[in-house]
C-alpha cells in the first residue's frame, strides 16, 4: 500500500516537470519570435517560477486525494509565494504573462493589485451592511472558494485604509492555502514608505518576507527604454485606421501582445472606467480622457497607475471645446511630472497647436509634449506618489 503511494507521488512530479517544460517553452517562443531577448536574470527569476508551479501541481493533486490514510502518509507540499520586484523595463509582467498562461489549474486569478484592493473594501462595505464581527473570514473564505492561486500586478501600497488591513487579510488568506505572485517596483522593507502610520503596516511586511521568496529581477537592460529608443516616432500624425494601427501594434509591442482587461479607479470613492488595460499600460482616447468631468485628481490616480500610456484621436485644439482643452493641459502636466511614457495620434501636427486662450497656458503644454518625445525623457524613472 505504501508503495502505491509512493507512485502515485512520484507520477505527480513527473507531471510537474511536464509543466516546467511547457514554461520554460513558452518563453523560448517569445524569444525565437524576437517579443524579447533572452536574459540570464529573467531567467534565473523563471526557475523560481518553474519551481512554484510544480509545486502548486502536487498541491492540487493531493488536494484531490479523498483518502484519509493517503493525507496521512504523503505530506502535503506547501507552496511559497513569490515576490518579484524591480524597476520599469525589467520583464516583470512578461514573466507573471508566461507563468499565468502556463498554469493548468482553473482556481486562479490575475489582478492589478489596486483593483483587487478596492473589490475588498467594497466586499467589507457591503458585508457589514447585514453583518456584524470581521468581514475578511468570510471575504478569504469566499476567495479561497475560487481561486487557490492569486497573481497581483503592480504590488504597492500608498493608501492608509489599505495598509491597515493588509496584515490581517493576508493572514486569512494564508491559512487558508492561497499562494500568490507579486510583481512590485519595490521591495517589501520599501513598501508604503513614509506613509501615515506606518508602525502599524510593519507585520505586513514580516509576514509578507516570511510566507513569500523574495526575488529582485535586475535585467542586463531596460526592455522597455530600449524600445522607446527604437521607436521613430511617438506622436502619429493622422487618424482613422493607420492611426489605429499604429497605436495598437505599439500597445501589442510593450505587452508582449498581452490581452487587455477593463480596470475601475476610484479616486475620492468615485469611480473612473478605463476599458484597455494591461498591467501598468493604458490604451485610451482623448474622449476617454478629456470628454469625461476629470480633474487632476484623477489623471494622478491615472499616473500612479500607468507608466505607460497611449492615446488615440487627439483632435485640433479650439475654443469650442474649451472644456476638453482644459483637461488636456491638467493632463499632459500630470503625466509629465509623473514621467509617465506617452504614445498618441494626433489630428494635426504638433507645431500646429496653437491654443489661444489668456487662462490656458498652452505654450508650456506643447513644450512638454515635445520634451516627452526625447530620449532624456525617457530615461527618466516613472514616479508614483
Amino acid at each position: 500500500m505504501f508503495n502505491l503511494f509512493l507512485k502515485q507521488a512520484q507520477k505527480t512530479r513527473q507531471h510537474s516537470h511536464l509543466l516546467n517544460d511547457a514554461l520554460e517553452k513558452k518563453y523560448q517562443e517569445l524569444v525565437v519570435k524576437h517579443h524579447i531577448h533572452s536574459d540570464a536574470a529573467q531567467i534565473q527569476v523563471l526557475g523560481h517560477l518553474q519551481h512554484l508551479l510544480d509545486d502548486i501541481s502536487d498541491q492540487v493533486e493531493e488536494e484531490k486525494k479523498q483518502s484519509v490514510l493517503s493525507r496521512l502518509l504523503i505530506t502535503p507540499n506547501i507552496a511559497k509565494s513569490l515576490y518579484i520586484f524591480g524597476d520599469v523595463g525589467q520583464g516583470k509582467s512578461m514573466l507573471m504573462d508566461v507563468f499565468y498562461q502556463s498554469c493548468p489549474i482553473e482556481s486562479k486569478r490575475r489582478v492589478h493589485f489596486h483593483a483587487f484592493m478596492q473589490e475588498v473594501h467594497e466586499y467589507m462595505y457591503q458585508w457589514r451592511k447585514q453583518n456584524k464581527g470581521d468581514p475578511l473570514v468570510s471575504l478569504a473564505e469566499k476567495i479561497r472558494a475560487t481561486s487557490l492561486l492569486l497573481c497581483f500586478d503592480e504590488f504597492h501600497v500608498t493608501d492608509i485604509a489599505d495598509a491597515m488591513l493588509l496584515s490581517r487579510l493576508f493572514t486569512r488568506l494564508i491559512q487558508h492555502g492561497i499562494i500568490f505572485v507579486a510583481t512590485s517596483n519595490q521591495h517589501p522593507d520599501e513598501l508604503y514608505s513614509n506613509g501615515l502610520q506606518r508602525e502599524l503596516f510593519l507585520p505586513f511586511i514580516a509576514l509578507l518576507k516570511e510566507s513569500s521568496n523574495i526575488l529582485e529581477l535586475v535585467a542586463k537592460e531596460d526592455y522597455r527604454l530600449s524600445y522607446f529608443k527604437s521607436i521613430k516616432t511617438m506622436f502619429y500624425v493622422g487618424g482613422g485606421e493607420d492611426g489605429s494601427n499604429f497605436l495598437q501594434q505599439h500597445f501589442d509591442e510593450l505587452t508582449n501582445n498581452g490581452s487587455s482587461e477593463a480596470r475601475i479607479l476610484l479616486v475620492k470613492a468615485r469611480p473612473v472606467i478605463f476599458n484597455r488595460v494591461h498591467g501598468d499600460i493604458l490604451f485610451t482616447s482623448f474622449e476617454e480622457l478629456c470628454g469625461r468631468a476629470l480633474g487632476a485628481a484623477d489623471y494622478l490616480e491615472v499616473c500612479n497607475e500607468f507608466s505607460t500610456v497611449l492615446i488615440e484621436h487627439i483632435p485640433v485644439l479650439t475654443v469650442d471645446i474649451r472644456d476638453k482643452v482644459r483637461r488636456f493641459i491638467t493632463l499632459i502636466d500630470a503625466l509629465y511630472e509623473r514621467n509617465v511614457k506617452l504614445i498618441c495620434t494626433l489630428e494635426e501636427p504638433l507645431d500646429n497647436f496653437h491654443f489661444e486662450d489668456k487662462t490656458f497656458d498652452f505654450k508650456r503644454t506643447r513644450s512638454r509634449m515635445v520634451e516627452m518625445q526625447s530620449e532624456k525623457y525617457f530615461q527618466r524613472k516613472h514616479l508614483m506618489s
